[in-house]
């Protein structure tokens, strides 16, 4: 089964109110003075703070096709040797604990085998942002941390990724060849997969490929915001398949 995140971008404001002046003939009011002085004062370093933060989350430096390159890069090397593709998590989450620049967005199946981090080479902490839920389907929670992801924190590559033997995709072609229905709210999650359906000989095959090329070319057609930076070729989106049983991941780009 596949796996969605839910988050959105993230936007904040804050009120700010110009202390007080007391009249200079009033001594009882003159600690609430002190006090009003020493919070304007203070602002400065908040706002100095809250800017270094910001810096923090700037973006990682790599272009969308040097980023695409690299998922490429990791997924032969950890099809070539999985056990290599070990990282030395201490010292990295040392490294990572004031901010974060991931240099690709990754919308893929919550299934327990589809790992985005060993698939693509053993990435590590901070290096990817990762999406998951059942069928990687792109509802309003994935496409506003896709937004999030392409926008705040920079990241200019977005990838949705099916994978082969997805079984909420083989539950959504259950619905359409076998009238199958599915209980609770499995039912409503496959909706989104159901229309990029086309009956062929390989009914749940095509149809991993077909869902994740539609996710892709949805968040361009739904999102503004990411849009703009497709546009202005600061991201791409490509859509995937990940071969559970090889490991290899083939990347597709969109029409």
């Amino acid at each position: 089964l596949a796996a969605t995140a839910l988050a959105g971008p993230l936007q904040a404001s804050e009120a700010h109110k110009d202390p007080g002046h007391a009249p200079a003939d009033e001594p009882a009011e003159e600690p609430e003075k002190l006090a009003a002085d020493t919070e304007s004062h203070e602002k400065p370093k908040e706002s100095a703070d809250a800017a270094a933060h910001h810096a923090d989350e700037a973006e990682s430096g790599l272009t969308p096709a040097d980023a695409l390159k690299k998922l490429r890069a990791g997924n032969r090397a950890f099809v070539e040797d999985a056990n290599a593709c070990a990282a030395n998590l201490g010292a990295r989450r040392n490294e990572i604990a004031a901010g974060q620049h991931p240099w690709a967005i990754v919308l893929t199946c919550s299934d327990s085998r589809v790992t985005p981090e060993l698939v693509f080479g053993g990435v590590t902490l901070g290096e990817l942002f990762v999406i998951r839920n059942a069928g990687n389907v792109l509802d309003t929670g994935a496409l506003g941390t896709i937004e999030y992801g392409t926008e705040h924190l920079k990241a200019p590559l977005v990838v949705v990724m099916g994978h082969k033997k997805c079984g909420a995709v083989a539950a959504a072609c259950d619905v359409v060849s076998k009238g199958t229905e599915l209980p609770g709210s499995i039912g409503k999650m496959v909706q989104p997969i159901l229309p990029g359906m086309l009956k062929s000989s390989d009914f749940v095959g095509y149809t991993v490929k077909a869902n994740a090329q539609s996710g892709a070319a949805r968040i361009y057609q739904e999102s503004p915001i990411v849009a703009h930076l497709v546009d202005a070729g600061k991201v791409a989106i490509v859509f995937a398949v990940y071969d559970i049983e090889t490991g290899e991941v083939e990347f597709f780009d969109l029409a």
